[in-house]
C-alpha cells in the first residue's frame, strides 16, 4: 500500500511580508510624522519650563514680601564695607542669601558666616550650594562657576578668587551700571521700603532673569575684587568687563531692551524667546518683550523716577 504525501491547500488570501519599497515608504512616513510632532513636543516642554520659571519668581516675590514684613525693608542688594575711595571691601553677601529664611532655608542661612567675606574659607561649602528656586529649568548651563579677578578693561583673567553657586535671577539695580546708589530696588547696602516705591509697586521691577550663556550670576552675592566677563566665546552678551555687583544685580539702559543678545553681561536674558520674565514689586510676574517700548522699559526699572510707562508695554 503506497503512502501519499498530503499538502495543505494554499489560500489565495494568506498574508505576505512587506516589500522593501513598502518598508522604506513606511519608515519615511513615520519620520515625517515625528518631524511634524517634534516642534510641538518641544514647545510643550518649554511651556512647562517657562511656567516653572514664573513660579520660581513668584516664590521669590512672596519671600521678599515676608522679608519686608520682618525687617521693615527689602534686603540689601549686597552688603559691603568700603574704603576711602568708595571701593568694596566685603563681605558681599547679596539679597538672595539674606532672605534664605523666607524661602524655608534657615538651616543653610545659619551656616553662613555673614561677617566674613564670601571667599573666606569658613564659607567654602555654603557658597557652592544650589537652590531650585533660583534656577530656571530652561537654562542647562547653570552650574558652579569661578569668580575671577581680571583686568578691568580687557577682562583678561588674573587669578581665581572662589567658586560660587549659580542663579538665574538678579535684582534690579536701575537704569545705570550697578554700583553704590541705584534707582531701582537693590544696590549696595540698600534698605528700600515699599513706601519709597513712588512709581507704584505694580510698575517697578524687582527681579529678572539672566541665562548663564549670556552672563553668569549667583545667589551668593558680590565677590569683592571680582570682574564679571563672558569668556565662553558664544557671541551672546557684550564682551565688556563689569564690576562684581553684576553677579547679583542687573540693570537697564545703554540702548537695549530685555533679552537683547547684544546687551551687557550684567543685564537680562532668557531662553524663553525674545524677552525675559520679571518679578514686579507687588509680586506679579510678567514677560517683557525685547521689543518693548524703550522708554517704558526704563520707567519700569526705577522706583521713583516719575515716568509713566505706556499701558501696552
Amino acid at each position: 500500500m503506497m503512502l501519499r504525501e498530503y499538502r495543505l491547500p494554499v489560500e489565495s488570501g494568506s498574508p505576505r511580508g512587506f516589500t522593501l519599497v513598502e518598508l522604506l515608504v513606511s519608515i519615511a512616513i513615520i519620520g515625517l510624522l515625528v518631524a511634524l510632532l517634534l516642534p510641538a513636543v518641544q514647545a510643550a516642554r518649554e511651556a512647562g519650563r517657562r511656567s516653572q520659571c514664573v513660579n520660581n519668581l513668584r516664590q521669590i516675590g512672596i519671600a521678599l514680601s515676608d522679608y519686608h514684613d520682618r525687617a521693615l525693608s527689602l534686603p540689601s542688594g549686597y552688603i559691603s564695607n568700603f574704603d576711602s575711595a568708595g571701593d568694596d571691601t566685603g563681605p558681599g553677601w547679596g539679597w538672595a542669601a539674606l532672605m534664605l529664611p523666607e524661602l524655608e532655608q534657615s538651616p543653610t542661612y545659619n551656616l553662613i558666616a555673614l561677617k566674613q567675606s564670601i571667599e573666606d574659607p569658613l564659607n567654602a561649602q555654603v557658597r557652592l550650594l544650589e537652590f531650585p528656586v533660583f534656577l530656571c529649568p530652561s537654562d542647562p548651563k547653570a552650574a558652579d562657576w569661578w569668580a575671577w579677578s581680571r583686568d578691568p578693561v580687557t577682562g583678561d583673567p588674573i587669578a581665581q578668587i572662589c567658586q560660587v553657586g549659580p542663579s538665574n535671577y538678579v535684582g534690579m539695580y536701575g537704569d545705570t551700571e550697578p554700583g553704590v546708589d541705584g534707582a531701582g530696588l537693590f544696590f549696595r547696602n540698600s534698605h528700600v521700603q515699599y513706601r519709597e516705591v513712588l512709581d507704584g509697586t505694580s510698575q517697578t521691577i524687582a527681579v529678572g532673569e539672566r541665562a548663564h550663556d549670556f552672563g553668569e550670576a549667583t545667589w551668593v552675592g558680590s565677590v569683592t575684587g571680582a570682574i564679571l566677563y563672558p569668556d565662553d566665546g558664544n557671541a551672546i552678551g557684550a564682551y565688556k568687563a563689569e564690576n562684581s555687583a553684576g553677579m547679583i544685580l542687573g540693570h537697564a539702559g545703554e540702548g537695549y531692551g530685555p533679552g537683547d543678545p547684544n546687551a551687557d553681561v550684567n543685564q537680562f536674558y532668557s531662553h524663553h524667546g525674545r524677552g525675559v520674565n520679571f518679578l514686579f514689586a507687588d509680586g506679579h510676574v510678567r514677560f517683557l518683550s525685547t521689543d518693548i517700548d524703550y522708554r517704558s522699559w526704563l520707567a519700569l526699572t526705577t522706583r521713583a523716577g516719575g515716568e509713566t510707562p505706556k499701558i501696552d508695554y
